[in-house]
């Protein structure tokens, strides 16, 4: 499991440490990962528009496909969406 993120390194791990992630987070500052992924988006909040990552969850395959795409993630309820998914698979 990877996570990743626009946010610098050093907030990436803050966040590890607050959260006690046990896997990977990748500081993806230039958001070149979420634009090949197709997950920097322009969003509106308050009449305002801005860019920022549409939070989305992928299960790749051992080959390197994808097998599930998750869009619009709920934190609270996603871990047991995404374990039955693997379930499945």
């Amino acid at each position: 499991m990877v996570g990743a993120s626009p946010d610098s390194v050093k907030r990436q791990a803050k966040f590890k440490e607050q959260e006690n992630l046990p896997f990977m987070l990748l500081a993806d500052e230039n958001h070149e990962i979420a634009e090949q992924y197709g997950v920097w988006i322009e969003k509106s909040m308050y009449g305002k528009k801005f860019w920022g990552v549409d939070r989305t969850t992928f299960i790749i395959g051992p080959e390197g496909t994808i097998e599930k795409i998750f869009r619009k993630v709920k934190p609270k309820t996603h871990s047991e969406q995404v374990l039955a998914a693997l379930a499945e698979l």
